[in-house]
């Protein structure tokens, strides 16, 4: 079984991701983070994260373990990564491994799950399930706040809205792979749930899928 879900930051997918490959004991992988690692990469080798040629090099040269590197959790290598994955040549390195990963899960897994932003529309359009998983922006800005303090960062709410809407806006308008539903997912709105919920919901839509 392939499950993709798809959705913007902080509408809580990747938790939701893990907790259905726990549950289904899948393989899961957080397509973000191959993102993640390639605008690392490009900002500490002193390029720009819009320079094209060289986001390029980087995806066609990463390696699973670049998904462990240190940092790629800050806002700063996130918004990095909405950039370099408007790059058509970054998405064409990385389509490839993503693809490899559902159609051979490693440990013996019998499927897998992941999540991003094209999952279900590009990287796996035959997905068993797809989900769109999605919040307010609000409601997304002050949870990303909450997690950024929580972890020590100073945030402000403001701010964390205004870049959210940012990203929101690249993501969803890029020419390649734009942020949006398949046609056939399921939409899951979580701006009025917890975690417990949301995971709750999503097991009631993977549940139904042979009814």
């Amino acid at each position: 079984m392939i499950i993709a879900i798809d959705g913007p930051a902080a509408a809580g997918k990747g938790t939701l991701a893990r907790r259905l490959a726990t549950h289904y004991k899948l393989a899961y992988l957080d397509t973000g983070l191959i993102y993640r690692a390639v605008g690392k990469m490009v900002i500490d080798s002193g390029a720009d994260a819009e320079d094209a040629d060289a986001a390029e090099g980087v995806a066609r040269a990463l390696s699973a373990s670049d998904l462990n590197r240190d940092g790629l959790r800050s806002d700063e290598v996130a918004q990095a990564a909405s950039k370099v994955s408007a790059v058509p040549g970054v998405r064409a390195a990385l389509l490839e491994f993503q693809r490899d990963f559902a159609a051979y899960p490693p440990d013996g897994k019998t499927g897998a799950v992941l999540d991003g932003r094209d999952i279900g529309t590009v990287v796996c359009p035959d997905a068993d399930v797809k989900l769109f998983v999605t919040a307010s922006a609000e409601v997304r800005a002050e949870r990303r706040v909450k997690e950024l303090q929580e972890r020590g960062l100073e945030a402000i709410y403001a701010r964390v809205l205004e870049d959210m809407r940012e990203r929101d806006a690249r993501d969803s308008e890029r020419a390649v792979s734009p942020l949006e539903p398949a046609n056939d997912a399921h939409n899951l709105d979580t701006s009025g749930l917890d975690a417990g919920q949301a995971f709750q919901a999503a097991l009631d839509i993977v549940g139904s899928r042979d009814t």
